[in-house]
């Protein structure tokens, strides 16, 4: 999932270490057949309501109260398709509460965008942060309102453990996951892998040999999207996990081992056997490097017959954009396999959005509270997760809602690995190393892309850039 934000802090961020995100073992993700267990029924607690359209006969799993009169901003970075399912959920809110609820687009600096609205008095009463980073940096500032016995509700019912972490700072509960990733997929066009006549690769040599394979076929084979420094670090966090493991992975993310380690150098030398060749990349570096997210896409789905690039690497989120973006079918036109192995296990990197009450001259209202109690609430989650696009972390929904296969075995995935995971690294980071536009390890990747030799220039920026946001 997209991050963007910038620095509003620079004091080490506590607390996320070793709940933070991956599922542990790449069998957990079966993407052709179910995973997991039985996820439940759709929650209990609470009670009553209207029920609205949600479901029809489904029985509400949360009593919200009459907030007629009432006013809400929200704050988050989707857009297009992501953005409408998203307000489809704060629809049915409305409809039971009176409440009337704006959206405003953030972009991808969200911190930036928060500290602005709040230096000038109109800070939005709910945002949804895209790193766990900026909650912790939120809370500290002293805009996060911690939540209340509602929201808590919610949570206990609907949330494992980890993911109620996440949304912790010092031991108190700040925010509410609305939305979760597995980041560790590749997306391919059938055509392309039919014209090549190859198949879903297991490792790294394996994937590289398919991408060899599909460009000798007459088909670029893979979609870089460059412009995005958020993708590029999805794709290095993807190989340090496999190839250094779980433990430096936490390592790493907490800064208590350089950016000049060997292991480091290592992931580095391997993300190079694709971006410093050029016949792999999609237009090669200069036009990976011009090339957006929704765009990286597209140009892989979009032609069928003839299609500008063979594989995509992003989260379960692609799929709203296939949708949304061209006539491809998703389960048919368009299948996904898991990140390949790096020398250990495959990895599957999580990562998600949280929404925080913001509350910078005094407490939260009633209305904010009970919005964030409704988004950690099945019936929000099923909503949502109709649109498709969309993973909830939420155990209690029925993955039935999820509207083909191929999510709902994604999000199976996810339930069934409970507390075991380990979460976006860029994501855990301070907001100025993690996340913002040229600077941290956006800029070093995209540095990186351009000049795949200069592996130590880059290690040497990626470790001065990130002791001055660790405040090391």
């Amino acid at each position: 999932m997209r991050t963007g934000t910038t620095g509003v802090g620079t004091g080490r961020r506590r607390g996320v270490g070793r709940t933070a995100g991956v599922v542990a073992v790449a069998t957990a993700l079966a993407l052709t057949t179910a995973c997991g267990g039985d996820n439940g029924d759709d929650g209990n607690n609470g009670g009553g309501g209207d029920g609205g359209d949600n479901g029809g006969s489904v029985e509400s799993s949360i009593e919200l109260p009459d907030l007629s009169g009432e006013r809400l901003e929200i704050a988050a970075v989707w857009t297009g398709a992501e953005q409408a399912n998203f307000m489809s959920a704060v629809a049915e809110f409305e409809s039971r509460t009176g409440a009337e609820v704006s959206f405003v687009p953030s972009g991808d600096n969200v911190a930036t965008f928060v500290g602005q609205k709040i230096a000038g008095g109109a800070a939005p009463d709910i945002v949804v942060l895209p790193q766990v980073g900026v909650l912790h940096e939120f809370a500290e500032q002293g805009w996060a309102a911690p939540v209340d016995d509602a929201v808590m509700e919610q949570l206990n019912a609907n949330y494992a453990a980890g993911w109620r972490d996440l949304g912790a700072h010092d031991g108190e509960q700040y925010g509410v996951y609305v939305k979760a990733a597995n980041k560790s997929l590749i997306w391919y066009n059938t055509t392309a892998f039919e014209n090549a006549g190859v198949s879903e690769p297991e490792t790294w040599d394996e994937f590289i040999e398919v991408a060899r394979t599909i460009s000798d076929s007459g088909t670029p084979p893979v979609s870089v999207a460059g412009s995005d420094g958020w993708t590029l670090t999805d794709w290095f966090e993807n190989i340090y996990l496999s190839q250094a493991g779980p433990e430096m992975y936490d390592q790493l993310a907490a800064h208590e081992i350089p950016w000049t380690d060997e292991s480091v150098t290592e992931a580095l030398t391997t993300l190079a056997d694709l971006f410093g060749s050029d016949q792999l990349l999609a237009g090669g570096p200069d036009g990976a490097l011009r090339t957006d997210f929704p765009t990286s896409v597209t140009q892989t789905f979009a032609d069928l017959e003839n299609p500008a690039a063979g594989m995509v690497y992003e989260g379960d989120f692609v799929a709203s954009v296939i949708a949304d973006g061209t006539d491809a079918v998703v389960g048919e036109d368009a299948l996904v396999f898991p990140f390949p192995s790096v020398g250990g296990e495959p990895p599957v990197v999580s990562g998600g959005d949280v929404a925080v009450a913001l509350a910078p001259d005094g407490e939260a209202s009633e209305a904010q509270m009970a919005l964030l109690a409704w988004f950690a609430s099945t019936d929000a989650a099923r909503i949502w997760a109709e649109g498709g696009g969309f993973l909830s972390p939420n155990r209690e929904l029925d993955t039935s809602a999820y509207p083909d296969d191929v999510q709902r075995d994604i999000a199976e995935a996810l339930i069934a690995a409970g507390d075991d995971f380990r979460f976006d690294l860029s994501d855990q980071a301070p907001a100025a190393f993690g996340g913002t536009t040229g600077q941290g390890m956006w800029q070093a990747l995209q540095d990186f892309l351009r000049d795949p030799e200069d592996i130590s220039g880059v290690q040497e920026y990626l470790e001065s850039e990130a002791a001055r946001a660790y405040g090391d």
